[in-house]
């Protein structure tokens, strides 16, 4: 999980020379580590979830803004005259991602990291009209090798001083695989599910 969200915020988006990210897709365990490391790299963080209950948990861990996400954020910026974010983090994939190139300013980057909207292809997708013009658009899918182990080390030392926030879900035991596939695929997980290992 924090391979998979450091490469999205440092390969992928370059939020070295970034001062806010929109994280779509903010709920998911990916989306709340990257909501924990952008704030912790001191950016302007704002998140998304479908579910107005989740906006006070996204607020207390941390987020300075959380938008309702219905599919049309870029209209819903638009209509608030809010300032275009310089990246976004796009978790739900092809289904928001044309959406998501709206939501970013001219040089600003939007990195397709996951695909919790659970398709994987654009249809008909024009290039020269669906990007705007001066926008980036890449992905991560990348491996281990791209984060040090130092680098590592200090999220697991920043986690053990409560600096660095994680979300986890419910811990299972091994033999409750099962459950703990179905609370994932019924997305009541609420951070990262933990599996013990038989002893």
């Amino acid at each position: 999980m924090l391979q998979t969200t450091h490469g999205s915020l440092h390969t992928g988006l370059e939020i070295e020379r970034a001062e806010s990210i929109l994280i779509r897709g903010g709920t998911s365990s990916i989306g709340m580590a990257a909501l924990a490391l952008a704030k912790d790299a001191g950016l302007f963080v704002a998140t998304t979830s479908r579910s107005p209950a989740k906006i006070d948990m996204l607020k207390a861990a941390g987020a300075d803004e959380v938008w309702v996400d219905d599919g049309s954020l870029a209209r819903q910026l638009e209509d608030s005259e809010h300032r275009p974010f310089d990246r976004v983090l796009e978790l739900i994939g092809t289904t928001t991602l044309l959406d998501s190139l709206g939501c970013v300013s001219s040089g600003g980057i939007v990195c397709m990291t996951g695909i919790l909207g659970g398709k994987w292809t654009l249809e008909n997708f024009e290039p020269m009209g669906d990007i705007p013009t001066g926008v980036k658009l890449t992905s991560y899918s990348g491996g281990a090798s791209d984060i040090s182990t130092e680098q590592l080390q200090r999220y697991v030392e920043l986690v053990a001083q409560g600096q660095l926030m994680i979300q986890t879900g419910p811990v299972f035991k091994f033999e409750e695989l099962v459950q703990a596939h179905q609370l994932m695929d019924a997305n009541q997980a609420g951070g990262k599910i933990v599996v013990m290992g038989t002893q």
